[in-house]
């Protein structure tokens, strides 16, 4: 059997909302379809059924699971292959687990490809309880030399393969509106990601820029929270919260923006950067977690300390008065960013499914676990 004949059932997240993994889900889906791979997308999140469920927490986890596990187990019965988009916490649990010991129980081989930023704090917590089903994997996938190195350390195998970036949609403009200095930050609104660090940052860029604008794109628990900061900081009539924005928007929104900035306490390879990289916009980004082995400071971005408002600040206004700054870590950038494309990570990918499904063969349908 050849990779082309092969039946992939893609197990993640789908946009809405628009994530990094949903779409990076959907992503993989077309792309794999487009090479002539048959491909069944089953969705963890797929909308609560009846929709007033998903009001009751104590019920809502449970009416997702079960048809979710019905579905498995029937893709299982088409499926040459489980490729399992997983994440940390309790989506590990409750959606990655299950995957992997269906794929197990009935024999198809399983790639679980690791993407959360959490991972190393998770372990911590729960390896305990992750570990027998990371062994029941055929190989396990990661997106970084970062989460290589968390997995490393516990001497589990992994193979890296990139996150996917559509290039012929985030390309880079050098048509952006220069009245104006338009920043731009896409990560969802919790305690992980630091927005309140940036709103502080932007109230010292504006001291120096009052003409700046900020869009904030994303949703989550911390609005509120947030809004009410840029009122006592004296900078709502300059921010803009958008919440939740699809994919297709943002191309627009980078676009626009002179800097993108990534406050983020935790991370692992944001798929924001790469897309800001693609479209030509200089990034702004903490050095936590993978970002450092995804950007290299005063090359392809200007990386500070987390929760550094003042060092974030200045990174920003370097780049608003440095336009020779600007164009250098732009033409980086977008040599950076090529080894992103899908051509670059098709061949990866597409000989780790080969692999699998020869040895799965050879094996009479065993998993050769790590």
């Amino acid at each position: 059997m050849t990779v082309s004949d092969l039946s992939i059932g893609l197990i993640g997240p789908l946009p809405p909302p628009s994530g990094g993994m949903a779409n990076q889900t959907r992503q993989l889906a077309r792309l794999l379809t487009s090479d002539g791979l048959d491909v069944e997308v089953v969705q963890v999140n797929a909308p609560y059924r009846p929709r007033w469920i998903g009001r009751l927490r104590g019920l809502r986890a449970l009416f997702r699971l079960i048809p979710y596990l019905g579905q498995l187990w029937r893709l299982a019965g088409r499926a040459d292959l489980f490729h399992i988009m997983a994440n940390s916490g309790w989506s590990w649990h409750l959606f990655t687990a299950p995957a992997v010991w269906i794929g197990t129980l009935r024999g198809v081989p399983v790639i679980v490809n690791y993407r959360g930023g959490e991972a190393e704090a998770f372990f911590r917590k729960s390896f305990g309880w992750v570990r027998p089903t990371l062994k029941r994997a055929a190989v396990i996938i990661v997106p970084s030399a970062y989460l290589a190195e968390v997995f490393c350390r516990r001497q589990i195998d992994v193979q890296i393969v990139p996150n996917i970036i559509d290039i012929h949609k985030f390309s880079a403009s050098r048509n952006k509106p220069k009245s104006k200095q338009q920043i731009l930050i896409t990560r969802n609104l919790e305690p992980i990601y630091d927005i309140g660090t940036a709103l502080h940052a932007f109230r010292r860029v504006l001291e120096r820029f009052p003409d700046a604008r900020l869009t904030v794109c994303g949703s989550g628990p911390e609005l509120d929270r947030l809004q009410a900061m840029c009122n006592e900081l004296g900078i709502g009539s300059a921010v803009v919260f958008t919440g939740t924005v699809d994919n297709e928007r943002m191309v627009d929104l980078y676009q626009a923006s002179s800097v993108m900035t990534n406050p983020s306490l935790v991370d692992n390879m944001p798929n924001s950067v790469l897309e800001a990289l693609a479209s030509g916009v200089p990034v702004v980004s903490t050095n936590v977690g993978g970002i450092p082995y995804l950007l290299k400071q005063g090359k392809t971005a200007l990386l500070v300390s987390p929760g550094d408002e003042a060092g974030m600040a200045e990174a920003i206004v370097s780049i608003l008065e440095d336009h020779d700054l600007a164009e250098k870590l732009i033409s980086a950038g977008l040599e950076e960013v090529q080894q992103y494309t899908w051509p670059s990570v098709r061949k990866r990918l597409l000989e780790t499914y080969r692999a699998v499904s020869a040895n799965a063969a050879t094996n009479g349908g065993e998993q050769d676990v790590n």
